[in-house]
């Protein structure tokens, strides 16, 4: 014990060091501010006492006493750019305690096992992560009430900087997958940072680093309006400062969080230490589960339209289904008889709607509300509303191709145009060089055309009523990550043409097999859409569709279609 005790304390120690040295920066960045006004002071007293006389003197002293002024006002002006400046703030859904009565006594509990203040609230996010969020600042107090009267007198009332403790933030995954001691055990290194963060020297340092941050964003923000050139040159002025702060700032800065942490890591050892090595398993298998899902599930259904409207409920479905089919994972399901922490929420339907919804937002660019072209999807209906209007979709979408590219001559084999059938786009791949690469332009093009004019289409309906609460924010009516679009933190990297092909040929190939052969759309749940034949799922149809869409070489596909029954000739429904 004295050993633990020993190590938090020179954390704590290191912490506070690195502390006094952001505060000796901007204790430097002042005293260089008053340096003239100080100049300025000496001689017009030595002036007043006879010591400096002269018209030498006078021009000196009126001189120095102009560039006081100026810097003076200078220095006001960077001063208040940075307190005020609005610092980034993560996008979360809030949880009020009143909607996880259990969770934050748990939490309070765990704060007085450690000996350190309990986080000020708790909130949401769609990651599989957890931190402590200084939302101290006035931009991050939602106003009292709702409304556009009161966002109006939030906006010309200035607030005043709050005194409270970090906001607890908890990835969702972690309360649908974890059990409640994996949970407390997972969060004790997290709440123990309560104690470093109410330190009034590692506070005062992080919102010296948090202003210059903000200010640096602002900055970078554009200035709409007229003059827009003009009024950028203040902004300009005080990002350079801004920015040349940071770089002094920067490596005492991450010093500081380290040894915060390792601090807050050290006190944690004497709560649930044993429980927590084993719940960091859980957390990796909640990571590579939830990136599963959001690649392969949600983000087929984002891009239809939809948004899966309980994502933390399916990582649960996607982890036990991994623990069926992997050895190493075996034993995990066996954890789910215990009680989960998502019981610690009193509605853990409504909050993981929320999250998934957040979810959406960040990863792929979804509005930040529903709409008529943006509405939830149960897992239920996931099969029929999203994998069979995709695949029917990306068919049509094809064959518009094929019947655009009349300048391509057909050979005699190929069926007549326009008719929506899997043999003609296999006898227009098969055997011709350059087709594929032409095929694969033309529907990257396409998507292309049809992405944007949903990023259009979507901003333009962000643009609507402003004072519109977002879903899942308490009917808090700013937003405080924008209404830009575009995603945040983009799932995966944009699609080659081949891929697209390939895509869209098996799409074309399974809407056949629905149409003629009995097969039926299905959800695995890491692998996402799948074909289901005489309900056993088909994970063998990759291979041949490359084989067509990279070599022309179409006798795998036939093969595959033949021992399934797929009649190639009859036209298939497309949306």
């Amino acid at each position: 014990m004295s050993g633990t005790g020993t190590s938090e304390e020179l954390g704590a120690l290191s912490a506070r060091s690195r502390a006094h040295a952001l505060l000796r920066i901007r204790g430097r960045a002042t005293a260089v501010a008053i340096l003239p006004a100080a100049v300025a002071v000496v001689l017009l007293v030595a002036g007043a006492q006879g010591l400096a006389v002269g018209s030498g003197w006078d021009t000196a002293r009126w001189a120095v006493t102009a560039c006081a002024v100026v810097v003076l006002l200078l220095a006001a002006a960077v001063a208040v750019a940075i307190v005020r400046a609005r610092p980034a703030i993560s996008p979360t859904v809030p949880l009020p305690e009143k909607a996880a009565p259990d969770l934050y006594r748990l939490v309070r509990d765990l704060a007085d096992r450690l000996g350190v203040p309990a986080p000020s609230a708790i909130a949401l996010t769609p990651d599989c992560d957890s931190w402590l969020e200084d939302r101290t600042h006035p931009s991050a107090q939602p106003p009292a009430g709702t409304g556009p009267e009161t966002a109006a007198r939030a906006a010309a009332r200035p607030r005043r900087r709050v005194q409270s403790a970090p906001v607890l933030v908890i990835g969702s995954p972690f309360l649908w997958w974890m059990r409640v001691a994996e949970l407390r055990a997972v969060l004790a290194p997290v709440v123990a940072g309560t104690g470093p963060s109410a330190h009034p020297d590692i506070a005062a340092a992080r919102r010296f680093v948090r202003g210059l941050d903000g200010a640096v964003a602002d900055a970078a923000a554009p200035v709409p309006g007229p003059l827009a050139g003009v009024r950028r040159v203040p902004r300009a002025f005080v990002g350079w400062i801004a920015r040349l702060l940071l770089r002094s700032c920067r490596g005492h800065a991450a010093e500081m969080e380290r040894s915060v942490a390792a601090a807050a890591s050290v006190r944690a050892q004497g709560v649930d230490y044993g429980l927590r090595i084993v719940a960091q398993e859980q957390v990796g298998l909640a990571y590579a589960g939830w990136d599963r899902l959001l690649t392969r599930v949600a983000l087929p259904a984002w891009r239809m339209g939809r948004w899966p409207s309980r994502l933390d409920a399916g990582v649960v479905a996607a982890l036990t289904e991994l623990s069926r089919r992997d050895r190493l994972a075996d034993g995990f399901a066996s954890r789910l008889g215990e009680r989960p922490a998502c019981d610690l929420l009193e509605e853990p339907g409504a909050a993981d709607e929320a999250a998934s919804l957040l979810a959406a937002r960040l990863f792929h660019g979804g509005p930040a509300r529903p709409g008529p072209d943006w509405s939830p999807v149960d897992w239920q209906q996931y099969p029929e509303e999203v994998v069979d209007r995709k695949w029917r979709a990306e068919a049509a979408r094809l064959h518009r191709v094929l019947d655009s590219m009349t300048a391509a001559p057909a050979p005699a084999a190929e069926p007549a145009m326009g008719a929506p059938t899997l043999a003609r786009v296999v006898e227009h791949l098969a055997g011709r060089t350059g087709v594929g690469e032409e095929l694969a332009a033309g529907i990257s093009a396409a998507v292309a055309r049809e992405e944007a004019a949903a990023r259009q289409h979507r901003a333009g309906g962000a643009s609507g009523p402003a004072d519109a609460p977002a879903a899942g924010t308490g009917g808090d009516v700013r937003d405080p990550w924008g209404p830009d679009p575009l995603p945040l933190f983009p799932l995966q990297p944009p699609r080659t043409g081949t891929e697209l092909l390939a895509d869209h040929v098996v799409a074309m190939v399974c809407c056949a097999a629905v149409d003629t052969a009995g097969a039926a759309p299905g959800l695995d749940w890491l692998d996402g859409p799948a074909l289901l034949i005489d309900g056993e799922r088909r994970a063998d149809l990759s291979s041949p569709v490359l084989s067509l869409v990279e070599d022309g070489d179409a006798e795998p596909l036939r093969t595959w279609l033949v021992s399934i029954g797929v009649r190639t000739d009859k036209p298939v429904r497309l949306v």
